[in-house]
């Protein structure tokens, strides 16, 4: 296999982007499984891979990729409202709604806030 530079891997995380926003995710993961072996400390790429596993509907690797993330920042409010989409979408309600209220604790967006329920209590 060719030597990958820096600026390669670049280009192909750029394209991923450009992948999913296009609504091809798994053309996206793709792309990104690759950079994820080279790199797996970058959690902005596994961010990414996470958020295309769940746009392919793959929702066991998206939540792994998730709580990896999680675990090397627990204070991305993003990272715990996708998981939360993630476990709900997995029927897993109450795992959830832990994670809504992290992250409208964390960020106060409306559609944070909204998911998290707070009156619900």
């Amino acid at each position: 296999m060719q030597e990958r530079s820096p600026e390669t891997f670049v280009i192909d995380y750029r394209a991923a982007e450009q992948l999913l926003s296009a609504r091809d995710p798994r053309g996206a993961v793709k792309l990104l499984d690759p950079l994820v072996a080279a790199h797996p400390e970058n959690t902005a790429v596994r961010l990414l891979r996470a958020r295309a596993f769940f746009a392919a509907a793959q929702l066991r690797p998206a939540e792994l990729e998730f709580q990896i993330v999680l675990e090397r920042e627990p204070d991305n409010a993003f990272a715990h409202f996708a998981l939360a989409r993630t476990l709900e979408r997995e029927n897993r309600s109450d795992e959830a709604q832990r994670h809504f209220r992290l992250a409208a604790a964390l960020d106060p967006r409306p559609d944070y806030v909204a998911a998290a329920r707070f009156d619900a209590d």
